[in-house]
């Protein structure tokens, strides 16, 4: 791989599923040398799929792939000493230490913060849970339905909504993980950065749910600051303003966003409706407050005459915030897909024909941008190449198998 922004950067990851995973996937995307250790039974993602055809197959899921391309492989049993022992190698050399199993776990299997900086004292070990390391919520079993239910994001994400007595949503797929997953990445190159200037490692204890609650900041600030429980607002905004809301068009739905007064006349010209900004309803936020049920009627009787594009075409050209409410399909073909190179395609695991494609990573870089070049690993597939590596011979590595 080309030098990137990460090169030399030395990665053991543990664990299993997404919020490991994913933080090791956005070092070894940017080109830190990650060994991805996995138990011999193989990371439980690799039977969670999607696979193609629907049939099952540990080395075609399609959330492995994602997850773990750019990896390399090892298959240790941590429940034994041995395994232990072989860890304790791997970080000998690291900088950083992934995982994400239970602190309840973490002693049983060898992930011992102090025993392993006396082996490593520059090692930066990352420790991803549901609650994190301390507190009374622990050692209790959990999921990424219960880190979005006990942050507080499911209560407040159920549409827009019209019907507030709908039960709690959690949003599409695993994003409590997902998220952990991004806060550990950040804890994590900020540790490396202090190791850069001290030589110092450290333990870093990052809670899904903490991660969760962080991104539903805003409801919180309002619930702290004047005592306003946040209710279930979805597309709408924390004012409800219905100048900001999802409308169905001829054709679809669109989202049109205005929160600000500055864009309350572009937004009436660009609706066809230009006397309506004159209007005393339309001129401040708190009027559009207090007329919201009339005003979110008249706009949606008005949208649902012309179709989406049309209304893009009218609306962006005033400089209104809009966008298509769009399926997955629709957006992968979207322009600005194909322009800044999100999916990225690259040659299957060995001893499985064809090539995979996947989404790239969210940002990009003037120099060392990320790549996704390198396939994921089979399961154990370069435990010998790595064992060997760090100073095992074929005798040992027969042994150890």
């Amino acid at each position: 791989m080309a030098e990137q922004l990460l090169s030399g950067i030395k990665v053991v990851e543990c664990g299993d599923m997404i919020s490991a995973a994913y933080t090791g996937k956005l070092l070894a995307d940017f080109g830190a040398d990650v060994i991805k250790v996995e138990d011999p039974s193989g990371d439980s993602a690799r039977q969670r799929g999607p696979f193609p055809g629907d049939t099952p197959h540990a080395e075609k899921s399609g959330l492995f792939l994602y997850l773990n391309a750019n990896k390399q492989g090892v298959t240790l049993n941590l429940r034994e000493s041995k395994g232990q022992a072989v860890l304790q190698s791997l970080c000998a050399q690291a900088d950083i230490l992934l995982h994400n199993y239970s602190p309840r776990d973490m002693g049983g299997l060898g992930l011992d913060y102090a025993k392993l900086s006396q082996i490593n004292p520059g090692l930066i070990m990352t420790s991803i849970s549901y609650f994190g390391q301390t507190g009374p919520h622990r050692d209790y079993n959990a999921y990424d339905l219960t880190a979005s239910n006990a942050g507080g994001w499911a209560y407040i994400s159920p549409g827009a909504s019209d019907y507030p007595d709908l039960p709690p949503l959690k949003a599409f797929g695993h994003q409590s993980d997902f998220q952990g997953g991004v806060h550990a990445g950040v804890a994590t190159l900020g540790a490396y950065y202090h190791k850069c200037i001290t030589g110092e490692g450290q333990h870093l204890d990052v809670a899904m749910t903490d991660a969760v609650m962080s991104l539903i900041s805003f409801a919180i600030n309002r619930y702290l600051i004047n005592g306003s429980e946040p209710q279930l607002l979805g597309n709408r905004s924390a004012t409800m303003q219905t100048t900001t809301d999802v409308y169905e068009t001829a054709d679809g739905y669109i989202n049109i966003s205005v929160f600000t007064d500055h864009l309350i006349t572009p937004l009436c010209r660009g609706l066809g409706r230009p006397e309506w900004a004159e209007q005393e309803r339309y001129q401040s936020e708190q009027s559009r407050v207090k007329n919201r049920l009339e005003i979110y009627e008249e706009l949606k009787d008005l949208i649902k005459t012309r179709p989406t594009d049309q209304w893009l075409e009218t609306l962006r050209a005033e400089g209104v915030p809009a966008a298509p409410v769009l399926t997955v399909p629709q957006a992968l073909k979207e322009a600005q897909v194909g322009r800044r190179d999100i999916l990225r395609t690259l040659p299957a695991p060995d001893g499985i024909e064809g090539n995979i494609t996947i989404p790239g990573l969210g940002f990009m870089a003037s120099e060392g941008t990320p790549a996704t070049d390198i396939p994921p690993p089979t399961l154990g597939q370069h435990t010998g190449e790595i064992l060997a590596e760090f100073g095992y011979n074929a005798e040992a590595i027969a042994a150890l198998r």
